[in-house]
């Protein structure tokens, strides 16, 4: 599975890509959130900067939709980096299984 078909994924469930404007995240990462509860939202940031193509998952709480990209998060309380193949193929799983 390759970063396409996860921003591809991504959009079907209604994630939506956020504007990265501020100092948290990289410069170039693509960032899809998604509210999952009041404030409380689920994050996938994509790097594009470095050789192998990095993804974070994060479920973090922001003080509103707007701050994602702007501020840093008032809490994390998950946090998964995936950074080789063998990670996408457990990734890829979950994908297929949350569709169930």
């Amino acid at each position: 599975m390759d970063c396409q078909k996860i921003v591809k994924t991504l959009k079907h469930k209604d994630f939506i890509k956020v504007s990265n404007k501020g100092n948290w995240f990289e410069n170039g990462a693509a960032i899809y959130a998604k509210e999952i509860k009041d404030n409380i939202f689920l994050l996938f940031v994509i790097l594009k900067d470095i050789e192998i193509e990095n993804i974070q998952a994060l479920i973090a709480h922001f003080d509103c939709f707007g701050s994602i990209g702007l501020k840093e998060p008032e809490q994390i309380m998950f946090y998964l980096s995936i950074k080789d193949k063998e990670d996408l193929h457990y990734f890829e799983k979950y994908l297929k299984i949350a569709d169930n």
